[in-house]
């Protein structure tokens, strides 16, 4: 399996590598790859069927120069950016038995990732479909493209949030999990007590990888994250379709 440690340097190229890494495995036979990145700067990013209007506070946005963006994946809307690590898995349901059915990949990928922040001394806990939680608050949300010989699967691990930010550019969700009640994004989120690099030997360690992952990507890679930035991903079409 391939492990990356990538962060490129803006947010539409951050989410292009993801649907890249993925069309890569599911149309080349590339190996499985587990990803980490973080954002250097804010963005709002929707979920794929997302309306702009519906959740984001577009104008705080427009006036702060925040990107609001659209993920390939399905789920909710985020603020992405510093304080915030991000894990992208492209795994291939063939090899990973338990992630053929939409709810069993994310009982599997939570509940390992769940196991290596036991051993960290954090007791975190699968809620909803696809959170992770701490005494009942959220520290980790994840969302799915799936295909047919591959999956998507990427997910936040919160550590230093920006409440404030989350408050200004993010609406309150009409769709909430059960399990957030009527609170509100401050109320309901919080922080997971690891650093950054903490956070990334948890991946590791939830997923049995070893070895030291690569930093660099190849230049074929590159050429296809720019053009989907060109064609989708820095496009309005795309972004701002709903």
């Amino acid at each position: 399996m391939r492990l990356l440690d990538v962060t490129l340097a803006t947010p539409e190229e951050n989410l292009a590598l993801d649907e890249v890494l993925l069309s890569a495995v599911e149309e080349e036979g590339a190996e499985e790859v587990v990803r980490v990145w973080q954002s250097p700067v804010p963005f709002v990013v929707l979920g794929v069927a997302q309306a702009v209007r519906a959740h984001v506070h577009d104008r705080a946005c427009a006036r702060d120069g925040v990107p609001v963006l659209r993920r390939c994946s399905a789920g909710g809307c985020v603020l992405q950016g510093p304080g915030c690590l991000n894990y992208t898995l492209v795994w291939r349901p063939e090899h990973h038995p338990e992630i053929r059915t939409l709810r069993g990949s994310y009982c599997h990928i939570l509940g390992r990732l769940s196991d290596a922040l036991a051993k960290r001394g954090v007791s975190a806990r699968h809620k909803g479909i696809s959170d992770l939680a701490v005494s009942g608050k959220k520290v980790s949300g994840s969302a799915q493209k799936r295909r047919r010989k591959a999956i998507l699967h990427h997910g936040t691990l919160l550590y230093a949030t920006d409440y404030d930010a989350m408050l200004r550019y993010l609406r309150e969700p009409a769709e909430r999990p059960q399990y957030r009640g009527n609170r509100t994004h401050r109320g309901f989120v919080r922080d997971l007590p690891l650093s950054p690099q903490e956070l990334r030997e948890v991946i590791w360690g939830a997923f049995d990888l070893h070895g030291e992952p690569e930093e660099v990507l190849t230049a074929q890679e590159l050429r296809a994250v720019e053009g989907l930035v060109r064609e989708k991903y820095g496009q309005a079409g795309w972004n701002r379709r709903k």
